[in-house]
Formats: structure tokens, sequence, C-alpha cells
């Protein structure tokens, strides 16, 4: 028992005096050799920094800036560029740099205010606040030209003390002709210029757009640095079928209407009808694509401060429009056509039928008025087009029956999308077979209560005199590579047989003879054989106030190399309901358009007698 206690006792030993002078020389000999150390590393700073900063700096890669890739370019059928992409340059500052010697600050201020007119004091203020930064972008100084990079760049290869002032590279889009073709075209978005906004820009954003490359940086032993370039791979070139000088003339004729007499609307589309290309396509006034959102040609300063975001979107969306496929409408007697080519295709007609008009016909419980009154009496079917008779219209519509038209309106591709390859196309509204009743069939037949857009009338009409073949509309031909090689074909595309040959032929007798003695007579062009229909519609509601004039014609008459759609949209005259506004716009175009499409004006022999 004894022993377990004495077991229990905790022996305290004394903290001697020799054990403290042990810890102490412990301790010295630490601080000693911390002291060493310290020594060492200093010498080795001083003896060779240098180098051991150099060993470091090699072992680690820096990633420079992503070089851009550029835009493709959009070019018309000859070539002439429509749409490019610039090289400018963003002014950017290293503070960094330009501090770390004195001698740096005063030329590199200097310099900048000389070439870029920004103040010392400014720069001055901003260095001191960016102290610590290598990238400032200078907003108010991108997208500088090369001129004004260079002058800068020349005072920097002078004097070795401007430093700390680089220039980071992009791309901005870039419109040659300004406004020509605008609509069509498109543009790009404000902040990023290689996304596309309406037009060829929006359709084939993806063929335009290209990859951005990128610079690998890294210090060599001697710290030289080394670059490793991934280079950007371009946007490839869109070939468009527009005719710049087509189109060009077309737009300064439509902005000249809207002045004097004016309307709401004027749009024209011209198309080979022999493989759906489109030469020009133009709606309403155009806009400047170099500076898309400017709305001072169509608002005061005054209407355009007082608008906010919503109105603002609207008013720009309707300047940016293009009512040759995003609008629709009643087509008029421009579709009557279409009526009588089905109905000799379905041989319930010929060229021997006769129609009897007394002003009107009764429909069921309707008696709908004929567009003369006072009736055209006795009537062959070619001259039921020719004088663009309701009465006779509708008797060949009843003819045809709801089925037949109803399938025919669907060939013809109305009620759907043709297509083509622009952003924004509408489909219009037809009667469905079984809604066709006897008195929507009857005004259906003249081109009343179905509703169209003008690049289906187009791609349409075409087919009525082409021999049958419906071509799908498009704008674009060829894409190419930035070499010039061919990416891609766009060729013709034949999508149906609507009609047959000799009904054809019928159809372009028929409307050729309309020009030389019928209602289109206005639209004759010395020279040439014109072929066409006139049209009017009158506009819900229908309180003879307002309406839609057009034209649809063809040259030569033969063998059609274009064809013409001319839409009025309220011409601003009292007096509206008037064909010949559509039909005398239509005849200017081609005189002077004509020659520049390689349709050039029938010689005869008596007219080479008279010239010799």
């Amino acid at each position: 028992m004894q022993n377990r206690k004495k077991k229990s006792k905790i022996e305290i030993k004394k903290f001697t005096s020799k054990m403290q002078a042990s810890l102490l020389l412990v301790f010295c000999i630490i601080m000693l050799t911390f002291a060493l150390l310290v020594v060492r590393m200093l010498y080795l700073t001083n003896a060779d920094g240098d180098r051991y900063e150099k060993k470091v700096l090699s072992q680690q890669t820096y990633v420079s800036n992503v070089i851009p890739y550029k835009r493709g370019d959009i070019l018309d059928r000859n070539m002439t560029k429509l749409a490019i992409s610039e090289k400018v340059y963003n002014l950017i500052l290293d503070p960094v740099t330009i501090l770390q010697k004195e001698a740096y600050m005063e030329p590199t201020l200097n310099a900048l205010e000389s070439c870029f007119g920004i103040e010392k004091s400014t720069i001055s203020q901003l260095i001191d606040e960016k102290s610590e930064s290598q990238y400032v972008q200078m907003k108010d100084y991108k997208g500088l030209d090369y001129e004004t990079v260079e002058v800068f760049n020349a005072k920097a290869k002078k004097d070795g003390n401007i430093k700390g002032v680089w220039f980071e590279e992009e791309y901005k889009r870039y419109y040659p002709l300004s406004t020509v073709g605008s609509t069509v075209i498109g543009f790009t978005q404000k902040v990023d210029h290689n996304i596309g906004n309406w037009g060829i820009e929006e359709a084939y954003n993806d063929e335009l757009s290209g990859t951005n490359g990128r610079e690998y940086g890294y210090f060599n032993a001697e710290l030289k640095l080394e670059r490793t370039v991934k280079p950007a791979i371009n946007g490839n070139t869109i070939i468009s079928t527009i005719d710049a000088n087509v189109q060009s003339a077309v737009e300064k004729k439509i902005a000249k209407y809207l002045k004097e007499p004016g309307a709401e609307n004027v749009a024209v589309v011209l198309m080979n009808p022999q493989n759906g290309e489109i030469y020009a396509m133009v709606s309403n006034e155009a806009f400047d694509l170099n500076n898309p959102r400017d709305l001072s040609q169509f608002y005061t300063e005054k209407e355009i401060k007082a608008m906010d975001d919503e109105q603002m979107g609207v008013a720009l969306s309707a300047m940016w429009r293009n009512y040759c496929i995003s609008d629709a409408y009643e087509p008029g007697s421009t579709f009557k056509p279409f009526t009588v080519a089905a109905a000799l295709d379905e041989k319930v007609v010929s060229d021997k039928s006769t129609f009897v008009c007394d002003g009107y016909a009764q429909i069921a419980d309707k008696r709908i008025a004929c567009n003369v009154h006072a009736g055209h009496g006795k009537l062959t079917l070619k001259q039921s087009l020719m004088v663009s008779c309701n009465a006779a219209l509708m008797q060949i519509g009843t003819k045809l029956g709801a089925q037949k038209f109803a399938d025919y309106t669907d060939l013809f591709g109305f009620g759907k999308k043709t297509g083509i390859d622009l952003p924004g196309e509408a489909s219009g509204i037809v009667y469905p077979k079984e809604k066709l009743n006897p008195v929507e069939l009857a005004t259906c037949s003249f081109g009343q209560s179905n509703t169209v857009t003008m690049v289906q009338m187009v791609a349409g009409f075409s087919s009525l005199i082409n021999g049958g073949n419906y071509y799908q509309p498009h704008i674009v031909k060829e894409v190419q590579n930035e070499n010039g090689a061919t990416v891609e074909k766009i060729d013709s595309t034949l999508m149906k047989k609507t009609i047959s040959e000799g009904t054809s032929n019928k159809i372009r007798k028929y409307l050729f003879d309309t020009v030389e003695e019928g209602t289109a007579a206005p639209a004759k062009v010395a020279g040439y054989e014109i072929g066409g229909k006139t049209g009017t519609a009158e506009k819900l509601p229908r309180d003879k106030t307002n309406y839609i004039v057009s034209f649809m014609g063809f040259a030569p008459v033969d063998d059609p190399e274009v064809v013409i759609y001319v839409v009025i949209d309220q011409p601003h005259v009292k007096d509206q309901p008037h064909s010949t506004f559509a039909t005398v716009f239509a005849s200017e175009i081609m005189d002077e358009v004509l020659p520049f499409l390689g349709v050039y004006k029938n010689v005869t022999k008596d007219s080479q007698k008279e010239s010799e």
C-alpha cells in the first residue's frame, strides 16, 4: 500500500540555470542561421537577381489578346461591294509601364495629346487612378483608322520614351453604298459588329462569321517574349443576286414618288422568272446602313426626344421593315391571271369561252358589282383579262369550283411562306376549301378576301409566264471563302409544276394584249414587248376611301427574262383607285433598268433603214 502511494507521487524537477543556458544557446543558433539566410538571399538578389528572374519568368506562360476574325463581305451579282469589314483600332493604356520610369510620363502624355487631342491632365489623372492596371481601354477612342494610328506609332518609334500605349485591333462593318439595298442587306449590331440584324446579314450570319484566332506568349531564358499564333479564320463572302445599279435606280424613283405625290408604302420587286433570282427588292425610302438607328430622316428632333424605348423600337422596326416580304394585303386584279390559268388548265374554260357582264354578278343572296357598273357586255376569255372584268372572273371561279380553286391557290404558293432566304417573311391568309362558300369563292376569284405578299405574287406569277415552273425566290447565289473559292453554289430550285406550257403560252399572249390594247396600256415601253396586269384593291374597311394599286409585268413576251411588280399603297391623291399610278411607274422603271439587266430593245428592219 505504501509502495503504491510512493509510485503515485509526481516528481517535479526544477528549471535549473543549466537548462536555461542550453535553451538560450539553441535560440541563438536559430537566429544566427536565419540571419545567414537573409544575408545569402540579399547577396543572390544583388549578384544573380536577373538570372533567377529570367529563370522564373521562363517557366510562366502568358496568353495574349484574341485575334479577331474578319466578317465576310456581301457583294452584288456584278461583284460590287455592298458590305465590308474594315480593320480599326482601339486605344489602350498601360499605366504600370508608363509609371516604370519618370522619363516615360511626359513624352507619352505629349504624344497622346498631339495625336488624339486628349488633355494631359486627363491622362495623368487616369494613370494615377489605374496605377496598378496594364489594360485601360479609352472608350472615347475606339474605332481609330490606320492612318491615325500610324502617326502615333511613328512618334513612338522616334522617341523611345513613349511607352505604355498600344492599339487593340478589331473589325467594324461598313456599307460602301450607304443606303442601297438597306432592307435587303441588313446591318450588324451596334456593339458586336459580327452579329447580323435583318436582311442577308441575319439570314447568312453563320456563313459570314468566322472564328477568332489567339496569340500565346511566353518568356524564354533570356527574358525575350516568344509568341505562338493561332490565326483567325475569316468569314465567307456572300454573292447576292441583287444588281446594285438596278436597286439604286429603283430606290431613287421610289424616293421621288414618296415626296410627290406620296403614298403610305411604295414597293418594287424585279426577278428573273427563269430561276427565281431577285434583281432588286425595294420598299419605301432607304435608310443609312452605316447609321441604321438614325430616325432623323423620318422624324423631327422633337419627336425623337419625346419617344420612350417602346416607341423608339416601333419606329425603328417600321424603318427597317421590308414591305416586299413582311406585309400581306389583298392583291386585287393582279390575281386574275391565276384564276384564268387554273380554269384553263382544268379545261373548264377555253379560248372560245364567252361571258356576259351586266355590271354585277348575283352570287347566292349577294349582288356583287363589277368594276364597271354599266357592264362590259359580252367578253371572250382574253377580253375578260384585258378589261379586268370582275363579273367574268366570278363566273370563271364558279366554273372552277371551291375545291379546285383552293388546290390551285395552294399550288401557286399562297397562304404559306416561299422560303426566300431573308428573315421576316409573312405567309398571308387564304380561305381553306371548307370556308370557300359561293360568295367567298366569287370575291377571291378576282383578288379580294385572300391576302398575299409581294414575293408570293412574283414567284407564282413567274410560273404563269415561264412555262409553269415554280422556282423558289432567292437573294443569294453563291458563298465563297476569303480566297475566292466556291463554298456553296445556290442554284435555282425548281419547286413544282403549276400549269401546263400550253396554258402558260396563252396567259403570256393574253397579258401582252392587256398592255397593247387593254387596261395596262400605260405600262408600254418603247422598243419592248411588255405583258402585264393591273390591280386595284379596296382596303378594309371598304368605305371607298383607301386603295392599293399595282402592276405585275414582264419582258420580253416570247421568252420572259424579267418580272416586275409594283405596289403603291394609298397614293396621296384625291382619286386613289386608278392603277395608272402603278403602270406608269413600272414603265419608267423598266425603261431605265432593262438595259442594265441585258434586256435590249427590239431592232426592226424599218428602224435599221431609218438609221441608215
